[in-house]
């Protein structure tokens, strides 16, 4: 289903409008704030610009510490829309303070407002996110998540340039009051279209003792290591977001000598860059989960944060303060605006799988516990990320150098993560060769259950078959593989963690063979999906080799649906054996049509080698 489909959903447009203008509302009012404290002398107890500034992020921030369990456990006891509504109640009458703050200049009036609206993010964000499963079909999630994603941005961004201009106006205090309750009203107007979405952990004990609930949900969140390298991985996210946010305004006036117009063009191409990277993952991922997509993602943002370093500094052709039209004219000013939006859009790729990823594989009844937990790691990495930033500022090292060594960071975070759980590196290799090396068509998607046990038979081409069918089964496949392909550390470490059952012949190697049988049956018995290439081996000569008995077998010992499958244009290629050995040989082709065509399921007690040999070639004319 397309986005533009999935807004016109009476399950989640509420809920994406509802969540807009509380992201909307969170920016307008603390630039609105800020701009007041920087530019119109606004105090509280002498403090100086600086500081204030930062005491208006803290008390934002400061929440997400102290409340985040409670939101979780919040989230999981009680109807989620039911919360919305709540919520966005509170939210009106927090604009209501922000507006007495606004019209009387009282810091404090404003300062606890932003507090409130600290709390308001810190309960809704992991309603948000918790939600989208219990009203979307999991083909849907992925580009539901994408739209999130993109639309908080855009909040932030529109939320952001609207505080600064309208506090500007004539009676701008009362203009930004208005603004603030207005979009408040639509935010609860509209949280009342949201169907309901009932409880997932209605036993679980509510505490109002911020630290052990907090302690316990960050503990939950390692029952998973792929939930929580996830969580890791979206943590770092908003420590290069806040990094760069940071760093536009100095990086600007100190290392480009440009004027605000060109910080507020930095913050466009930004936010609008992520934007089009989240809503781009639904087409790259296929409207399925594709962690393939985080690998990609990080391997861009590590290089176009990298060429921020090496575009240097003024362009003297440029000229100083040359406007925004004379900073994009520029050279330079092209190169930065270009960098900062791959950066940007790779970063979409990175976050809107983790994010999908830790909705799917959170147990129902911990989901918004986990999103909760997420918020605290988040906001913690933001902290971190103004340490870092203030001890690069003490040591004196210039932006372009920042931008390098963030850059550096990022390849060893994504290194570590990878190494640790290496199905990301994995589906990175499987959706590289299915979408850049080939483009694959996939026929008949829809006869993958989606839970159960099944097998999958299926022809051998090439080196490359088990990839194909990886890219196209978004479900998790257990492989029967030679066991002579699982040599070379590399390849053992990878095909290990994939779970690759290997297999030899019984002349060859009798208990290797047993042992294939044994893990096949406990595979399926656990209900999962196993591949196996019945041939045996790969066609020398483009004709399929007759099926071997294994499959009866199997499906004789543990009986499950049998899937037959054909992988179409792969003879000739690359990693075939035609024309010369697979590998070592000249490509004649780059990016061609292969496809892969999947039957209906076949009743285990209607299973032979033979006929399934017939139904695969079949497929294949």
């Amino acid at each position: 289903m397309s986005q533009i489909k999935l807004l016109k959903q009476k399950t989640f447009f509420p809920l994406f409008l509802t969540q807009f203008c509380g992201a909307f509302n969170d920016n307008f009012l603390k630039n609105a704030f800020v701009i007041l404290v920087t530019f119109h002398g606004l105090k509280v107890a002498g403090l100086p610009e600086g500081v204030m500034v930062a005491v208006i992020g803290g008390c934002f921030i400061l929440p997400f510490f102290l409340f985040s369990a409670q939101a979780g456990i919040l989230a999981d006891r009680w109807d989620k829309t039911r919360v919305i509504r709540y919520v966005k109640v509170a939210e009106v009458g927090i604009m209501g303070v922000a507006g007495a703050g606004l019209l009387t200049q009282s810091t404090l009036l404003l300062l606890s407002s932003v507090f409130l609206m600290g709390i308001h993010s810190t309960v809704f964000g992991p309603v948000k996110f918790s939600i989208l499963p219990q009203h979307l079909n999991e083909d849907e999630i992925v580009g539901g998540n994408a739209l999130i994603e993109a639309g908080t941005f855009l909040a932030v961004l529109l939320g952001t340039i609207m505080g600064g201009v309208m506090i500007e106006l004539t009676d701008g205090a009362l203009w930004v009051t208005l603004g603030l309750i207005l979009v408040s009203v639509l935010g609860l107007i509209s949280s009342f279209q949201i169907p309901s979405a009932p409880p997932s952990g209605s036993g679980i004990p509510m505490t109002w003792n911020p630290v052990s609930p907090t302690w316990e949900i960050l503990k939950s969140t390692r029952k998973v290591p792929s939930v929580f390298n996830s969580l890791m991985g979206l943590s770092w996210f908003w420590f290069l977001g806040a990094a760069f946010l940071t760093l536009f305004p100095t990086y600007a006036k100190e290392t480009l000598h440009q004027e605000q117009g060109v910080v507020t063009l930095f913050l466009c191409i930004f936010s609008i860059g992520i934007a089009v990277g989240s809503l781009l993952c639904e087409r790259l991922s296929r409207h399925h989960l594709e962690l393939g997509l985080v690998p990609f993602g990080s391997i861009g943002m590590s290089v176009f944060c990298a060429d921020l370093y090496f575009a240097g500094g003024v362009d003297p052709s440029m000229g100083v303060s040359a406007g925004v039209w004379g900073f994009i004219q520029s050279p330079l000013g092209l190169r930065i605006g270009l960098d900062l939006f791959a950066f940007s859009v790779f970063a979409g790729f990175f976050a809107v799988p983790l994010n999908t990823l830790i909705q799917i594989r959170s147990a129902p009844n911990e989901r918004s516990r986990v999103i909760a937990a997420n918020n605290i790691i988040n906001a913690l990495f933001m902290v971190l990320a103004a340490i870092f930033l203030a001890i690069c500022a003490k040591e004196n090292l210039s932006i372009p150098v920042i931008f390098l060594s963030l850059s550096l960071m990022n390849i060893v975070v994504a290194v570590y993560i990878y190494l640790l759980i290496p199905e990301f590196l994995l589906r990175f290799i499987v959706w590289g060769l299915a979408n850049i090396v080939y483009r694959l068509k996939i026929t008949g998607r829809e006869h993958i259950p989606k839970e159960g046990a099944a097998v999958l038979v299926c022809n051998h081409v090439s080196f490359v078959d088990w990839m194909i069918v990886a890219a196209a089964i978004k479900r998790p496949v257990r492989f029967v593989m030679d066991h002579h392909f699982m040599k070379g550390f590399l390849i053992k470490r990878l095909m290990t963690r994939a779970k690759v059952i290997p297999i030899a012949p019984g002349w060859e190697n009798p208990s290797v063979l047993e042992e294939a049988f044994k893990s096949i049956a406990m595979e399926l018995a656990q209900g999962e999906i196993i591949c196996i290439f019945p041939e045996g081996k790969i066609t020398k000569d483009g004709t399929m080799n007759p099926f071997k008995p294994g499959i009866e077998r199997i499906v004789r010992e543990t009986p499950v649906p049998v899937i037959p499958m054909a992988i179409l244009n792969m003879w000739g290629s690359f990693f075939s054996r035609e024309g010369g050995k697979a590998v070592f040989k000249v490509p004649k082709r780059f990016r061609s049509r292969v496809g892969l065509v999947i039957e209906k399921p076949i009743a285990p007690e209607s299973v032979t080698a033979q006929g399934l040999f017939d139904k695969v070639k079949a497929l294949q004319a």
